[in-house]
């Protein structure tokens, strides 16, 4: 009887590895070119690297290859601005002007911090007016969380990326980091552009001042291993006190987002919250600049899915091909049904 347990339990592992396996060999309607990591209950349960770090040399990747996050970047952003309001330093509640007096649009008085967190602020760019009153709708962008990592560096007297590199070292994440064109380009692979069987590097085409400026919305760096260290350390109580991760989860804005499927989500500080559906889970993902990803932990389960692609395809229908069908999979499975 236990002998039996054992292998219905075997096969139904293997039934979500056989189809991911199955589907990261498919050349059509484009090709796989990342890593996967799933665990559950911090173990590994699947893991794979499929395809090049590096084209021309037709160097393999390795699950501990350094990929761009992108605007997975954003969840690390809004965790430094949390435990600036744990220290008392930061008040979400607070308008922008209070810690960027300098800034001379009127709307500086009445957006508030925790608005520029959740994308509820109705800033589109710095000079320009208000698209929206804010509170009342979604716009994502780049915009805010630069403006959050001025007020980090107000209150704090540091830079943004000396505080971001301290989380990563404080959480033993070797290789995660800001990333910044003149020092550190050998630590992560190339990202590349595919049109059909083309394959081109993609070079950040932006300046030293534009790079910084972005880098708390897109800019940092890091693997599959240490992602899924921050995922159980976030969302085990080991980053944030419970209050202020609460806060971190909670929405009182939605989204819809075509890596997460047709349905709105919530949409906390720089998470995706789905807990309206039967399969509840937190993530986000990113992509640009040659790469494509997505993070996704399902807390019910204590399951956590990580997808990372150096591979950016110009057809925008396909830029998250996998990540959706890996997402559905998973979501199908024993893993967290």
């Amino acid at each position: 009887m236990f002998c039996v347990h054992v292998n219905t339990y075997a096969q139904k592992t293997r039934k979500y590895a056989a189809k991911i396996d199955s589907l990261v060999q498919k050349t059509n309607p484009r090709v796989f070119n990342g890593v996967i990591l799933i665990t559950q209950k911090g173990k590994v349960v699947y893991s794979k690297a499929h395809g090049y770090s590096n084209f021309e040399q037709k160097t393999p990747l390795k699950l501990s290859d350094n990929f761009r996050l992108q605007s997975n970047s954003k969840q690390i952003t809004a965790v430094l601005i949390l435990k600036e309001v744990e220290k008392g330093r930061i008040d979400l509640q607070n308008p922008v002007r209070k810690y960027l007096p300098a800034l001379n649009q009127t709307w500086a008085d009445t957006v508030t911090v925790h608005q520029l967190l959740n994308f509820s602020s109705g800033i589109s760019e710095i000079d320009k007016p208000l698209v929206f009153r804010p509170g009342t709708d979604f716009l994502y962008g780049v915009t805010t969380y630069t403006m959050l990592s001025q007020i980090l560096e107000k209150v704090t007297g540091k830079k943004f990326t000396e505080l971001a590199n301290q989380l990563f070292k404080d959480l033993k994440m070797e290789n995660s980091f800001c990333f910044e064109k003149s020092k550190n380009k050998d630590r992560v692979i190339n990202g590349y552009a595919n049109s059909g069987t083309d394959f081109k590097v993609v070079e950040p085409p932006l300046s030293e001042q534009e790079w910084y400026d972005f880098i708390p919305a897109g800019g940092m760096v890091s693997n599959a291993i240490d992602l899924n260290k921050w995922d159980l350390m976030l969302h085990k109580g080991k980053i944030l006190n419970p209050k202020t991760y609460q806060l971190m989860t909670t929405y009182n804005i939605t989204a819809r987002h075509e890596s997460f499927g047709s349905e709105k989500i919530g949409y906390g500080y720089g998470v995706r919250v789905s807990d309206k559906a039967p399969i509840h889970f937190i993530g986000h993902s990113g992509k640009g600049l040659g790469f494509v990803n997505i993070k996704m932990y399902f807390p019910e389960k204590d399951v956590d899915l990580i997808v990372l692609e150096n591979v950016y395809h110009s057809d925008p229908s396909l830029h998250y091909y996998f990540e959706v069908k890996i997402r559905e999979i998973v979501m199908g499975s024993s893993l967290v049904r």
